[in-house]
């Protein structure tokens, strides 16, 4: 590459990094935005914060029954860390997603310039830096952004590693890395495990021997990178990481009847409008899988990765939990690396026909088929919006998958027609820059929407606590969790049937509870309620305005006993 057109990539690179870091940090105690909302719940920022927060103000790692290191170790490593550099502060904790997306986007950038060139890499940059649910996610406290990294540093890694496979190596650390910053990344190990077989599968090519080198350097990256987490940290730990990781995260949530995965599978596109505002970017994903699988055997490893990416990591969430918008974080980079490896392409795709044997279609056909529902349900949310948000998704699943079975049927019976059709044609320049003018032009059009009328009433209701209580007063309750970031209170968090659940009923040493009361008393859980009535001679000490919902939202400071003395409470 000549030094002029290297200038050109560093200052467009230089521009994205400095427009990324703007729409992330400022006015970072804001609240999340809850119209549109992308489904942050701000009061759980505290309590994934809470070993960290623990650490950095008291110099132990745990206060109570509730310890979220064990199932998100690196994240708690990464939130001390800005904890212990900078104070601990609401601000201080959004910097780790903050950090997080500007890696994200510059690792989507590098990867995206090793398969297919300048012209997609800076596609891809622009989407991933405007994305608005992206945006707002990596603005809070939780583990999706730093998970999300490490996946997208991984897809990257393995996309350098083609020529270089010594990559490999980061790309299979960096996959284990986002398990433990949140397990629900265990997707991408086995799309890397996937790809690994494909590699081999082909590896008598000789065009694709440097592919089988990358994968053999990734699967030693694994292998070295989980026994080291097996010695250090799931070893010494292992009861409090079953606990967290198993019987808490997998076995007490979902229900694994046949209907309910039937339900969570369909009801994918369509729960949260995540999809649905970045829709042309899923189309032109959705093209260029049909793409990579007309060339499956013989198109960039990292193709391949992509697309196994969105179709495990769909899978997993079909599995475990549709439901929950942050589960479709991770799938934003996905979308956006697929749209931007076809719309970005200088020529046509490179890679020779991976053939029309009855596997390779069928295999075409299903990736079609699962992909084409969510572009075709993300699509028709918009169109039955009032059904869909009242809960009723029966007639936009049934034509979301006739259309997607109808597209299937089409790939599958004029499958060498399709694929003859990929290989000799690409989009066009104005193709993607609708794209990104459309998508890009919503999505700084949604921020610039939630910052007009933001507000800070969370941080606000904060710092009043911390003008109430002394430092290290125990106090009740979940929502203590998500309001200790501005004071120095010890939250004693309960969930249902984990954290203090137990003892929920003898923490006389907490003399104070913190719950809503809008929009419903114990709106945060209704195991709240328990303890409430637990306790009934309880007295409002103050109410604060705090932003969760649409409408009117307030949290309450209770004491226990009122009319006792304060050394009722014995402070830690």
């Amino acid at each position: 590459m000549s030094l002029a057109p290297f200038r050109r990539h560093l200052i467009v690179c230089a521009g994205l990094l400095v427009l990324a870091t703007v729409l992330r940090g400022l006015w970072l105690t804001a609240d999340p935005p809850v119209q549109p909302s992308v489904g942050v719940v701000w009061h759980d920022e505290g309590a994934w914060v809470h070993n960290a927060r623990n650490q950095a103000l008291f110099g132990v790692w745990r206060t109570d029954a509730w310890n979220p290191m064990f199932i998100a170790p690196v994240f708690t490593a990464l939130e001390t860390a800005a904890f212990e550099a900078m104070g601990v502060g609401t601000w201080q904790a959004r910097t780790v997603p903050v950090v997080s997306g500007l890696v994200a986007i510059m690792a989507v950038m590098l990867g995206l310039f090793a398969v297919v060139g300048w012209r997609a890499a800076a596609l891809g940059g622009v989407l991933l830096t405007t994305n608005y649910t992206f945006v707002m996610w990596n603005r809070a406290a939780l583990m999706e952004s730093t998970m999300t990294m490490f996946i997208v540093m991984g897809w990257a890694a393995y996309a350098h590693s083609v020529k270089r496979p010594v990559w490999g190596l980061v790309a299979g650390a960096a996959a284990v890395l986002a398990f433990f910053t949140k397990a629900a990344s265990a997707f991408f190990v086995g799309a890397l495990l996937l790809e690994m077989v494909v590699a081999w599968w082909v590896s008598d090519r000789a065009t694709t021997k440097s592919g089988l080198r990358s994968a053999g350097f990734t699967l030693l990256g694994l292998v070295l990178a989980g026994a080291v987490a097996l010695a250090v940290f799931v070893g010494p730990y292992w009861t409090e990481f079953q606990a967290y990781n198993w019987d808490m995260a997998v076995m007490r949530k979902p229900d694994y009847a046949f209907r309910a995965l039937v339900d969570r599978a369909t009801w994918l596109p369509l729960t949260h409008p995540a999809f649905m505002r970045m829709w042309l970017v899923l189309l032109a994903a959705g093209l260029a899988a049909v793409s990579s699988a007309s060339r499956w055997r013989t198109c960039h490893p990292a193709e391949r990765l992509a697309v196994l990416w969105l179709i495990v990591g769909f899978a997993e969430v079909a599995l475990h939990d549709s439901g929950n918008e942050r589960r479709y974080v991770m799938f934003i980079p996905g979308f956006i690396v697929l749209a931007s490896m076809w719309l970005g392409r200088t020529d046509v795709a490179q890679g020779r026909p991976s053939g029309n044997s009855w596997g390779v279609k069928t295999a075409a056909a299903l990736v079609t088929g699962i992909l084409s529902y969510i572009i075709i349900g993300s699509g028709l949310r918009l169109v039955w919006l009032d059904d869909i948000l009242a809960g009723d998704y029966q007639l936009t699943v049934r034509v979301s998958a006739a259309l997607s079975s109808l597209v299937m049927a089409v790939v599958w019976f004029r499958w060498s027609v399709v694929a003859t059709w990929f290989g000799q044609h690409r989009p066009s320049l104005l193709a993607a820059g609708v794209v990104l003018v459309m998508t890009s032009g919503t999505d700084l059009m949604l921020y610039r929407q939630w910052a007009s009328t933001r507000t800070t009433m969370n941080y606000d209701a904060s710092r009043m606590l911390g003008t109430l209580l002394p430092p290290g007063t125990r106090v009740h309750g979940k929502l203590a969790n998500g309001l200790a970031l501005e004071n120095q209170m010890a939250p004693v968090f309960i969930g249902r049937g984990f954290g203090n659940y137990a003892d929920r009923f003898e923490r006389d040493d907490a003399r104070y509870i913190l719950t809503y009361t809008q929009p419903r008393l114990g709106y945060e859980g209704s195991v709240i309620l328990d303890v409430l009535q637990h306790y009934p001679q309880q007295r409002v000490i103050a109410e604060f305005d705090v932003d969760e919902t649409p409408g009117l939202d307030r949290a309450a400071l209770i004491d226990k006993f009122p009319g006792e003395p304060e050394s009722r409470a014995r402070h830690q």
